[in-house]
């Protein structure tokens, strides 16, 4: 069977594959991409590819490989193509793409083609950096960014790289790049440029040089949201295979649902013209509200779902999904509950877009999201993800958001850890073990044995642990009584009967 590549495409193209028009391969290099990974393939390359198959961007990618680990040699064999297999829900509707992206023109080693990559950063084409290194990877280390081999942190290869581009052209602020980090930390933009100036000053290099830098180099905080498996396991690859018509070494899947959030304005969006051709990229000046809305909508429903969906036997999110009544609380508790509780201003229109498409996210048959992994850390997970939504929502409507009590009350639940292996703590459930992987097992272990028969003290004292909290979550109007309402719901009837009873216990308290 043929391999992917540049002649394959510009033959007869397999029916159920979208190509790239031959065109591309002639587009200018104007991005400098520091990572290899599937996230980047799947997103910032996959869009590049669209707006260039559109006529938008007209520019290919260039990408330097940082870690020793891996290999280039798939991206030389195949002419840098691949395939992003793009399977999801949108609208209620199933998805099933196949399409082989040409945004990346040549991958380079930074341990062995750095000459290369800085010969590159003199370029006249180029005006982008995009990054994805991992969250470690804007860190500050103490590199040399004026010697011959690449500088260790990747803070220093971009350092290495504008010094050069600075060398080449000077003071000239058209010359200077907009920088997009996608690594998953807050401020990622922010973080990024504090370091490149630290690190500056640090190789004493020319004022003018850092000048240039502050004023005529943008660097954008970003936030990014793709589930991008990757290359599936070898039996459906082999399989996917057979379908495509090649072989091709770098395949990508992905989910149909995309978002990059990007901070910047009109000379940023003039630059990364790409942003046109997807309704899931934006470009504005503020993107807090798309954080808050992952966090409370997305990560936070996942929360407070968890582990009444796996106590009430669900194993996988579809699995809860195509549960009538659990689709429905888990509907209910992000538009009726979250989504008002938002402690940020959000525009109404892109919050109702986005928590329908998470919905489509939780209904993909194609991803097997497992309910008992998302419980890791649950203690956590819920005062980061849904502390701040509870409190704005009571102090905004004067009442239970009750959705979000259910769910606290399986929390409490899924918590009460009856014994230890190899020093884990374990819950049980129909007379089979599950770990419960959270800081304060041992904490609710302790209660749970302590109040075995008093279900009312355990949730007050609990709410009322601000060390857990940083609040006395007692003081919550009516909250207290509704959580421990549903705790003992759960216990005589279990989980899915209590779910299915939320919707009546809602109607009767609204």
């Amino acid at each position: 069977m043929k391999n992917l590549s540049q002649r394959l495409v510009a033959g007869d193209a397999p029916v159920a594959v979208e190509m790239p028009q031959a065109a591309s391969f002639a587009l200018p290099e104007k991005v400098l991409q520091f990572g290899t990974g599937v996230l980047l393939r799947g997103l910032p390359d996959f869009l590049i590819d669209k707006a260039n198959q559109q006529g938008v961007f007209n520019g290919r990618v260039v990408v330097v490989k940082s870690t020793d680990g891996g290999d280039i040699t798939a991206f030389e064999r195949q002419d840098g193509l691949y395939t992003v297999g793009i399977r999801g829900v949108e609208e209620e509707e199933t998805i099933e793409r196949n399409v082989v992206c040409a945004a990346i023109s040549r991958v380079l080693s930074a341990k062995s083609q750095w000459a290369e990559v800085l010969a590159f950063a003199a370029s006249p084409e180029l005006q982008v950096v995009i990054s994805n290194t991992t969250e470690v990877g804007i860190q500050f280390a103490p590199d040399d960014i004026r010697q011959d081999t690449a500088p260790s942190s990747f803070p220093g290869k971009l350092l290495a790289v504008l010094y050069t581009r600075w060398q080449a052209f000077g003071n000239d602020p058209s010359k200077g790049l907009v920088i997009v980090p996608t690594e998953l930390i807050p401020e990622n933009g922010t973080q990024l440029e504090k370091i490149l100036l630290e690190l500056a000053h640090r190789n004493q290099l020319e004022s003018e040089f850092i000048d240039w830098l502050e004023t005529a180099n943008t660097c954008c905080n970003s936030l990014v949201d793709r589930i991008v498996p990757g290359l599936p396991a070898a039996d459906a690859h082999q399989q996917m295979t057979q379908e495509l018509g090649y072989q091709d070494d770098l395949l990508t899947m992905s989910e149909a649902y995309l978002l990059w959030a990007i901070e910047g304005d009109a000379r940023v969006r003039e630059v990364l013209s790409f942003h046109s051709v997807d309704k899931g990229v934006f470009i504005q000046p503020d993107i807090n509200q798309f954080r808050e809305l992952k966090l409370r909508l997305l990560n936070g429903t996942h929360t407070l779902s968890c582990g009444l969906a796996f106590l009430s036997g669900f194993t996988t999110v579809r699995a809860a999904m195509e549960d009538k009544a659990m689709a429905g609380f888990i509907s209910n508790l992000m538009l009726a509950d979250l989504l008002p509780g938002i402690p940020y201003p959000v525009d109404e229109k892109i919050a109702q877009r986005f928590a329908m498409q998470v919905l489509d996210r939780f209904r993909n048959p194609y991803i097997e999201h497992r309910w008992l992994a998302i419980t890791l850390n649950y203690t956590a997970k819920l005062r980061m993800r849904v502390l701040a939504d509870l409190l704005h929502y009571t102090e905004r409507f004067g009442k239970v958001p009750q959705y979000v009590a259910l769910g606290f009350a399986a929390y409490l639940l899924f918590m009460r850890a009856t014994e230890q292996q190899n020093g884990k703590w374990h819950g049980e459930l129909h007379g089979e073990t599950y770990p419960i992987e959270d800081s304060q097992a041992g904490y609710f272990a302790n209660l749970w044995e302590k109040h075995a028969d008093e279900p009312a003290e355990l949730v007050h004292e609990v709410l009322a642990n601000e060390a857990l909290w940083e609040h006395d979550l007692t003081q919550l109007p009516g909250f207290t009584d509704r959580v421990t309402y549903f705790l003992n719901q759960l216990l005589e009837v279990g989980g899915h009967a209590a779910v299915k009873a939320c919707f009546i216990t809602k109607a009767a308290v609204s």
